[in-house]
């Protein structure tokens, strides 16, 4: 239990017990970030390549969700890497992949060292595309961190990790 002269530390609220003013704060922050992952934010930024090729077929924020991963790669992943980096199941990740490799942004080839596996990679005209796309989505943030100490910075960054875990649990 908290007195009246502690500092009030984020994470104590639960389903049980009211949220402190600080998480109230703390929460409060997150809506407002909303609209900048809605998809005429999205849009806007995205190569018009890039974004004819994901709305000729159909696709959706969940199948761009995959593009990121692929990029931030060493290589290509499995479909199931993807389903675990993504978070969703082994048929959602393979519909996800077959939606891309339809639109010709992802290819598809048969792992050598077990033909059971397909290794997923961005095709190489989309690349730079991407690549393009994730700069100019991520400079609202890379500014933010650029403007706080360095252990301010590990600080956040410790703490997204963190809130990321948490969400995919």
């Amino acid at each position: 239990m908290q007195s009246a002269q502690e500092p009030e530390q984020p994470g104590a609220g639960s389903a049980q017990h009211p949220l402190t003013p600080v998480e109230i704060r703390i929460v409060g922050l997150v809506p407002l970030l909303e609209p900048y992952f809605r998809g005429a934010a999205v849009s806007a930024l995205m190569p018009e390549p890039l974004r004819e090729a994901m709305d000729s077929h159909g696709l959706t924020p969940r199948h761009g969700a995959v593009l990121p991963q692929l990029l931030a790669a060493d290589g290509p992943l499995t479909v199931s890497g993807i389903a675990d980096r993504l978070q969703v199941s082994l048929p959602t990740a393979s519909e996800l992949v077959g939606g891309l490799a339809r639109a010709g942004i992802v290819t598809r080839a048969p792992d050598e060292t077990n033909r059971r596996r397909v290794l997923v990679s961005l095709a190489e005209e989309y690349r730079p595309l991407l690549d393009s796309f994730v700069a100019r989505r991520g400079e609202p943030l890379l500014r933010a961190l650029a403007g706080l100490p360095a252990e301010q910075r590990e600080g956040f960054m410790a703490g997204l990790r963190a809130w990321v875990r948490e969400v995919q649990q």
